[in-house]
């Protein structure tokens, strides 16, 4: 009984969250939104065995991709009058995605009411003593090490990319010289001033 109601818990938590996401104003409010949404799917996935798809959802969408797409809004300066005023231009291209979503929706409730899958002769054999987790990991690490090590790669490159573009030379900046930093003294960058009252300071 009390699986029946955390899962009822996390689902409506999961899809209020997801209409706040997209009906929310303000987009600090739609990013804080989405992370509620992906701490309770989450918690949908615990219920259902699959704890490393859990843990992917707090660790990866809401500790990197959620707090970076806050960081992005809090940083960018965003006219809200610019995007209401834009609403109507995107609005069929929406209600387009929105029949296409909601075709599926329908397509996927008359499947499921069709009868279930069958997927026991197409998933591959799986060991009972072992969890989640360790199934996961290990065929990840020898079954599929290449294309890992691979995405590995791509990743990195990416990276270095991030880091290449970041540091490129611009002209008109001021660069950091930390050696000539180092070497100023006290005397060089304070100076006392005996001044009169009721003078102003001189540059």
């Amino acid at each position: 009984m009390i699986h029946v109601l955390a899962f009822y818990l996390f689902a409506i938590l999961v899809v209020s969250s997801g209409a706040l996401t997209i009906l929310s104003r303000n987009p600090v409010h739609s990013v804080l939104w989405l992370i509620l949404a992906f701490f309770n799917a989450a918690g949908l996935m615990v219920l259902l065995g699959a704890e490393f798809i859990a843990m992917l959802l707090v660790i990866v969408y809401v500790g990197a991709v959620a707090v970076l797409f806050l960081f992005v809004v809090m940083m960018l300066d965003i006219d809200f009058a610019e995007l209401r005023a834009g609403f109507v231009s995107y609005l069929p291209f929406g209600l387009l995605i929105a029949l296409v979503l909601l075709a599926e929706i329908v397509l996927g409730i008359g499947l499921w009411s069709a009868g279930p899958i069958e997927l026991a002769q197409r998933a591959a054999p799986a060991n009972p003593e072992l969890s989640n987790i360790q199934a996961i990991g290990g065929i990840l690490y020898t079954r599929y090490i290449f294309l890992f090590e691979a995405a590995g790669i791509v990743l990195l490159v990416a990276m270095i990319g991030a880091i290449v573009l970041t540091h490129r030379t611009r002209g008109g900046t001021k660069g950091q010289n930390i050696a000539r930093q180092n070497r100023r003294r006290p005397q060089d960058a304070v100076r006392n001033v005996n001044q009169p009252v009721g003078q102003g300071v001189e540059l």
